[in-house]
């Protein structure tokens, strides 16, 4: 096949539609099941504290690094981390670093499309009526009560004594049918595809949201309503902010819920003009962002639990997880309501949708390194991306343990290192004048020079803490963890990491006989 180094590179049609796939990429599944759940675990109100704190030292900067770096590399012609960083620092180790910004969107989006396609089979497990049907009538133990639910999740996902899991019928449908969707809007590529899908997807996300919010804003049983469960979750309880896993559990928060350190943020980016503003856009993401997660996130599932099953059972339910909160607990809520089978129809298709505006974002990376490196066609791109996804996904559905261990290692360390490079590479090896310059070129506004020095000194400290806490607390334990199945899944990730890297080098030695 041909190819065409000189091809021209797609660009975003219109602000309107960067800004909607920008936002649509940073909310999830974590905004509506991640969030609540952090929130309630860690102080409630007491939370948004260090919350607000690493928004303005973490999230904002980082947020400002990966547009800016994004626009500069797209002008260059790439729009992946390997090749970006090398712009910025002229060495064969930038490359190597730049990898894990393939390597994390990768990963995670193997395991990610996977739980995504669970919401799509309960909204249509929901929409046909063969949902769960309630069994113990009593709220107050809610381990019975949501025992038929917790089952269910059991059954589909095919869990049991051994390490191999057995999927129902209907995870293999729903992850199919989500593998073909996100397929063809990537086939569309950027402005035809994504671009026109976030414009129907997120508004679809906000009034299912502002339906779903209403109605548990409505709730109200002998045992709590819903505005007891959001003073539940938003009474601080400031003896909280003296325990550092609070701080931890904030800071780790901002790279889910604003997408930071997954790649995607930079090859979105890419597609920009080069004399567009990115200040003020890549503000007004954000502001998106939050605005689902914190206003509307923290607002349907623990206030629901709280109205439903006391502050109690609340509690047990924040505890268990976001999975369970989400899977098990919230849709145990709505069939006990009138109409519970639409408004549990309305809870997983907005976690689908949710979902999707997020796996193509973190699909596109990959994809743009074959479009970009190897100056593949966009189809072809598409098609080996997914090849790679598919022959990995195996591991995900029927090996036990691998959604866990590969969230660990790309989706939770994997982006606080990333983005420490992101900063060292930046406002460091590249300089921290000429990176300024290129964040506020074309801005239409300002970023106040406090900024400057948060980026430069403050975020990286940050960061290192972070880095190194979880190293001390959580790694240990992750290790301990010794079955064969673990090792396993972690050994395969290293090997789509050199993989990659081979890649890499092997397309910029294709580049140089050009």
């Amino acid at each position: 096949m041909s190819i065409n180094p000189n091809r021209k590179r797609e660009l975003w049609n219109s602000k309107t539609g960067l800004i909607l796939a920008m936002a649509g990429n940073a909310i999830g599944l974590g905004n509506f099941l991640r969030f609540p759940v952090q929130a309630a675990e860690n102080g409630g109100g007491a939370f948004m504290i260090p919350y607000i704190i690493s928004f303005f030292i973490i999230g904002i900067p980082i947020m400002w690094i990966e547009w800016a770096m994004g626009r500069y590399g797209g002008s260059k012609g790439h729009g992946t981390t390997p090749s970006i960083f090398a712009l910025f620092w002229n060495h064969p180790a930038a490359k190597v670093i730049g990898v894990l910004g393939l390597w994390i969107p990768l990963i995670v989006s193997i395991y990610y499309i996977y739980i995504e396609s669970w919401a799509l089979g309960y909204s249509l497990h929901f929409l046909l009526g063969s949902s769960p049907e309630i069994v113990s009538g009593n709220v107050t133990n809610v381990d019975s009560y949501v025992k038929p639910f917790s089952d269910f999740l059991g059954t589909y996902v095919g869990s049991g004594d051994s390490v191999f899991l057995r999927p129902s019928s209907m995870a293999y449908i729903a992850f199919a049918l989500t593998v073909v969707i996100n397929f063809v809007i990537l086939l569309k590529g950027i402005s035809r595809g994504i671009e026109i899908f976030v414009k129907f997807a997120l508004p679809t996300l906000f009034i299912l949201s502002i339906i779903l919010l209403v109605r548990v804003l409505t709730l109200e049983t002998p045992h709590g309503n819903a505005i007891e469960g959001l003073n539940f979750l938003w009474t601080p309880d400031f003896q909280a902010l003296k325990n550092p896993h609070v701080w931890i559990a904030a800071a780790g928060q901002m790279f889910f819920t604003l997408s930071l350190g997954f790649g995607a943020i930079i090859t979105y980016a890419s597609y920009i003009k080069h004399n567009q503003d990115i200040t003020l856009s890549a503000l007004t993401s954000a502001t998106v962002n939050e605005t689902v997660e914190v206003v509307i996130g923290g607002s349907i599932a623990i206030p629901a639990a709280v109205a439903f099953f006391g502050i109690t059972g609340a509690v047990a339910i924040a505890q268990s997880g976001a999975f369970n909160l989400g899977f098990i607990s919230v849709p145990a809520i709505f069939a006990a309501m009138p109409f519970g089978n639409f408004f549990g129809f309305l809870w997983f298709f907005l976690l689908f949708i949710a979902g999707l505006t997020s796996s193509v974002a973190i699909t596109q990376p990959v994809i743009a390194f074959f479009q970009d490196e190897f100056f593949y066609t966009r189809i072809k791109s598409i098609v080996l991306t997914y090849i790679i996804i598919l022959i990995s996904v195996l591991m995900v559905i029927f090996v036990d343990k691998t959604i866990d261990e590969w969230d660990f290692w790309a989706g939770t360390i994997g982006l606080v290192v990333l983005g420490l490079f992101e900063i060292i590479i930046f406002m460091w090896i590249f300089g921290g004048d000429k990176a300024w310059e290129e964040i506020n070129r074309h801005g239409l506004i300002k970023v106040p020079k406090i900024f400057y020095y948060i980026m430069r000194y403050v975020t990286p400290v940050f960061l290192l803490l972070l880095i190194s806490f979880w190293g001390y607390d959580f790694l240990p334990k992750i290790l301990n963890q010794s079955s064969w199945n673990i090792w396993v899944s972690r050994l395969y990730i290293l090997g789509l990491f050199i993989f990659l890297t081979f890649l890499v080098f092997k397309s910029d030695a294709k580049r140089r006989k050009i």
